[in-house]
């Protein structure tokens, strides 16, 4: 039988508890992310309580695989650290591979995990395992915290474990923000009756953690000279374009690099890197954020005699393939022979060739699927092309163009994110995807947390709608995640799901070419049927089709006003 509220003891689980919570809210923490459990249960209650008076926003979740990756949109969104709670034994293990992507991520996140006492441990107690430590080196901070006992000095003990777990998550106490781990022991009566003193219930919120400053040492200056390139990878972030634009340099961006705009953004890299001379001419390489979206970036940084220098802020780890980068910093510029140097005809000349190829081949692309429609009417050409199947390449263009700033775009590790990052133009947009570790995991959560931040009542940071766009597989890798808490704000969220018969990347693998129809099939591509429609009425989402061009210009012109799911079938 669940171990029911004590409602006449005092319980030195729930005083902890509020110390805890208390201080957390007064750190700035502004989400909580929640899974039901027992030995958990005085952390739940305290949780609630806060929601109650507006000093915390609640999200309750079934599935701690879920309630992770949600915690990762919420903190993508906010730039604030996200508690989650979850009771002992695999509901700790759940949560995982969300830990996973925050640690290469650097996302901040904050696990609060309840578990038996040590009296406990170690006998085959129910539900019971070693917790503390699970996660290895994924966290930057594990303590195992004994189990409250009602000693006077117990809340300072909390306020002191908050303080801590909030330096470490957010790169105070190492070079970068990511997980932290408070597993936290509790003993029955697992909770009682909240004191009737509200006082605690809203502490004064504060403004959250300041960003972790790097003192690494000092801002490394780029001289003239090498025919230099600027790459962003994932959450590379203005200061890639900044730098490509103070230096006059072209700019490879990925479509989630949070750099693809600006004069110098170079779209058609991959061909350029590939198949064109100014790729071997690079003599010198600014890498910032984690590429993962091409082999030719790879390639280009391994190739004899490319200087390559990697710029983080913060992390653990340098981004470094093939070992083949010499120089590494946290802080990068253009020095001032730089900037003049590319107001120069020469230094023009490098950027000019570079762009005016991206756009030929922006030209040559352009006209697939294209047709103008003339305002006297639309030609039979023009309505077949109206009519005709969608492609990857309609539905990443239209998404795209129907994506504003007020929006957010988040991909999922499907072939669709590829195919925007081979064509779609700059624009400076939220796009944002798992690309810590670059798996299918979460998607439908992430997206979810990204959509409830962006959206949060009183003073939202955005009016507008978040959509993501995904594969088949990766949608339904994430199913759980639809199933959504009845009491809490329902999103402005679109999900958009490409169905073409499942595990299509692989047909851009050197496997496609050398495997068995049916066993590529079987073990890789691994199609699944399965009725989206009836999917979305179960969960309760909104669902449309969209089967051709004007279907899909049509369903993406109107902002969703509540969660929906708008399935596109795709050419294979």
């Amino acid at each position: 039988m669940p171990e029911q509220v004590n409602s006449t003891r005092t319980s030195p689980a729930t005083d902890f508890s509020i110390a805890l919570l208390s201080e957390f809210v007064r750190l700035g923490v502004r989400d909580l992310v929640l899974c039901p459990g027992a030995r958990s249960q005085a952390l739940a209650l305290a949780a609630a309580e806060l929601e109650r008076a507006d000093s915390i926003r609640l999200h309750v979740r079934t599935d701690e695989r879920s309630a992770g990756f949600l915690s990762v949109g919420l903190t993508l969104e906010t730039g604030l650290p996200t508690l989650i709670v979850v009771t002992s034994g695999t509901a700790v293990a759940n949560l995982h591979p969300a830990v996973l992507e925050a640690h290469h991520a650097g996302v901040p996140m904050i696990l609060l995990t309840a578990d038996r006492p040590a009296e406990l441990r170690g006998i085959r107690s129910n539900q019971t395992t070693v917790q503390s430590g699970l996660f290895g080196v994924a966290t930057r901070m594990c303590l195992d915290v004994p189990a409250p006992v009602g000693e006077p000095d117990e809340a300072g003990i909390a306020v002191a474990l908050a303080r801590q777990a909030m330096d470490a998550a957010t790169g105070v106490l190492s070079t970068a923000p990511g997980p932290a781990q408070l597993n936290l022991a509790f003993r029955e009566p697992l909770s009682a009756a909240l004191p009737a003193d509200s006082t605690w219930v809203a502490p004064t919120p504060g403004v959250g953690p300041a960003p972790a400053a790097s003192t690494d040492g000092p801002t490394m200056l780029l001289a003239p000279g090498p025919r230099t390139v600027v790459i962003a990878g994932d959450g590379a972030g203005p200061a890639a374009e900044e730098l490509a634009h103070a230096g006059g340099w072209p700019l490879l961006a990925e479509v989630c690099s949070g750099a693809r705009f600006g004069p110098n953004l170079i779209v058609h890299y991959r061909e350029l890197l590939g198949a064109s001379d100014l790729g071997g001419e690079i003599e010198r390489v600014i890498v910032f954020g984690h590429p993962t979206l091409s082999r030719e970036i790879p390639a280009l940084i391994a190739r004899a005699g490319v200087e390559t220098i990697v710029v983080a802020p913060t992390g653990l780890e340098w981004y470094n393939p093939s070992l083949a980068a010499r120089a590494f910093t946290r802080s990068i510029g253009a020095d001032a022979a730089s900037t003049l140097a590319a107001r120069t005809p020469a230094g023009r000349e490098w950027l000019g060739r570079w762009v005016m190829t991206s756009r030929s081949l922006a030209e040559a692309a352009a006209d697939e699927g294209r047709a103008p429609i003339d305002k006297r009417g639309i030609t039979r050409a023009e309505l077949a092309v109206l009519r005709a199947p969608l492609t990857r390449k309609l539905l990443v263009d239209a998404v795209w163009r129907a994506s504003w700033p007020h929006d957010r775009l988040v991909l999922g590790a499907s072939r669709l994110i590829r195919e925007a990052d081979k064509r779609v133009p700059g624009k400076k947009i939220t796009v944002l995807a798992n690309r810590g570790l670059a798996g299918i995991d979460g998607t439908i959560a992430t997206a979810l947390g990204v959509a409830l931040a962006s959206q949060a009542e009183p003073a939202p940071r955005s009016v507008g709608v978040t959509r993501v766009l995904l594969g088949d597989l990766t949608f339904l890798h994430d199913v759980g995640s639809l199933l959504l808490a009845p009491e809490e704000p329902e999103p402005r969220l679109q999900i958009i799901v490409g169905v073409d018969g499942g595990g299509s990347i692989f047909d851009g693998l050197e496997v496609a070419a050398t495997a068995p129809a049916q066993a590529m099939d079987r073990v890789l591509y691994t199609p699944r049927s399965v009725d989206l429609k009836a999917l979305a009425a179960a969960y309760g989402w909104d669902y449309e089709m969209a089967a051709t061009r004007s279907d899909l210009e049509r369903a993406l012109t109107g902002a969703p006003t509540r969660p929906s799911i708008l399935e596109v079938p795709l050419v294979r």
